[in-house]
């Protein structure tokens, strides 16, 4: 892959994360010669997430690979109709169609175990702490704690909000699967991967694989990267 035609990466997380999430996949990517940015997303409003990952295009060179994990799935399928995005990598993660919310796509599936360990104050969804290990349950309990921590807390409404475009229906695709995720449904997490016909890598993983398996991570990104 020679520098000039080297994708650049722009990552989005999901609910109870942040852009720190994916750091251990980010520095492999950077050896590689991408330019990578990891996006903040605010989880007021799917809208504002999406402008977040569109503002990013435009401080990195295009062609641009996105990278979305859990809600940032969402994000990415929306986002990802830009011309400057050529293929889209999805962790563990939604992706919604045209007429599917977050929401309506989760309700397909039997609900997982997080869902016992959720708390709504102020306005937003909180993780309480002993539901981490529904979330990151193959990381060391030290670890948990920081990704716990540093969690991003979505707004009540964000699951329920929509914006057309489905990008995977027409760009190239990845889907890293976790067998043992408890948080979005393995079942829901195969479903979308065969409905947009990606190139599908099952680890036996928790919902933060990227974090738990992260060269496995990393190498499904540089295959679609490598292949557009």
């Amino acid at each position: 892959m020679s520098m000039q035609n080297t994708p650049s990466i722009v990552f989005a997380h999901g609910l109870w994360a942040d852009g720190s999430c994916f750091s251990k996949v980010i520095p492999a990517l950077i050896a590689d010669g991408h330019d990578v940015v990891s996006t903040q997303n605010s989880l007021d409003t799917l809208e504002g997430d999406v402008a977040a990952v569109r503002r990013a295009l435009g401080r990195v060179s295009s062609p641009v690979i996105l990278v979305g994990h859990s809600y940032g799935g969402t994000v990415i399928t929306a986002a990802g109709t830009d011309d400057r995005v050529v293929g889209l990598v999805y962790i563990c993660a939604l992706a919604p169609d045209d007429d599917e919310t977050s929401q309506s796509l989760q309700d397909k599936f039997p609900k997982t175990d997080v869902f016992d360990y959720i708390e709504v104050a102020e306005g937003r969804i909180w993780l309480r702490p002993e539901g981490i290990g529904c979330f990151a349950g193959d990381l060391s309990a030290d670890e948990q704690r920081l990704v716990w921590a540093t969690q991003g807390v979505p707004d009540v409404d964000l699951f329920n909000q929509r914006i057309p475009g489905a990008a995977w229906k027409s760009k190239p695709t990845a889907y890293v699967v976790g067998s043992q995720d408890r948080t979005v449904n393995p079942e829901l997490e195969r479903f979308c991967a065969k409905r947009m016909g990606a190139t599908t890598y099952e680890l036996d993983s928790s919902h933060v694989p990227m974090l738990s398996q992260p060269e496995a991570v990393t190498e499904a990104i540089r295959k679609l990267a490598m292949s557009v």
